[in-house]
């Protein structure tokens, strides 16, 4: 359905500037897009693969078991029934620090995983409050090093790119805790339905 509605947005834009007299603008302003979207590409898609090679390596090494364990107090309290050691709580930690560090597209895969973890034990492929925890958690992100956004204001020319990292501390760990307590709250009413 998207396609389709992509489709029709672009045909009709490109019919528009025929009949507005524009089209050769638009025509230039396509390819002058194009070479933006891939120098943009470019500059962090290899800041992207860093951060997604360290996240292997620190696999690799354990170094993901021993954060596992260090988080495992946490991720028990706000996932029921997640034991510590367990596959979940391993999969569920290591894209917890993912986000933690900012590594965006590196936590996305490690929360697939864990997300399909956690479905293995939903019945009907109804979700599980444990499932919608996840989500909210990845949602609301908790940020220590936001990496990405400051590579982002660094290719963009910012004179001080880092300056965002007190804000984003403030501001997401606020996102997060309203975020599990009223996930909790809905969990709890749910129970009591």
């Amino acid at each position: 359905m998207l396609n389709i509605i992509w489709a029709v947005m672009i045909v009709s834009s490109l019919v528009y500037s025929f009949f507005a007299g524009t089209a050769a603008e638009v025509g230039a302003s396509v390819f002058e897009s194009c070479t933006d979207c891939v120098s943009f590409i470019l500059k962090t898609g290899s800041f992207m693969m860093m951060w997604s090679g360290f996240m292997n390596v620190a696999e690799q090494c354990r170094l993901t078991d021993k954060i596992a364990s260090f988080m495992s107090p946490v991720i028990a309290l706000v996932f029921k029934g997640v034991k510590s050691g367990s596959e979940e709580a391993k999969l569920i930690s290591a894209n917890l620090s993912a986000n933690m560090l900012g590594l965006s597209n590196a936590a996305t895969p490690l929360g697939i995983a864990a997300m399909r973890k956690l479905a293995q034990k939903s019945k009907n492929n109804v979700a599980t409050n444990n499932m919608c925890m996840l989500a909210v958690v990845n949602c609301a992100s908790l940020q220590l090093v936001p990496s990405t956004l400051i590579a982002l204001r660094s290719q963009a020319g910012s004179a001080s790119p880092a300056d965002i990292t007190v804000p984003i501390w403030i501001a997401s760990a606020i996102t997060v805790v309203f975020a599990v307590a009223l996930t909790k709250i809905v969990e709890g009413r749910e129970k009591i339905g």
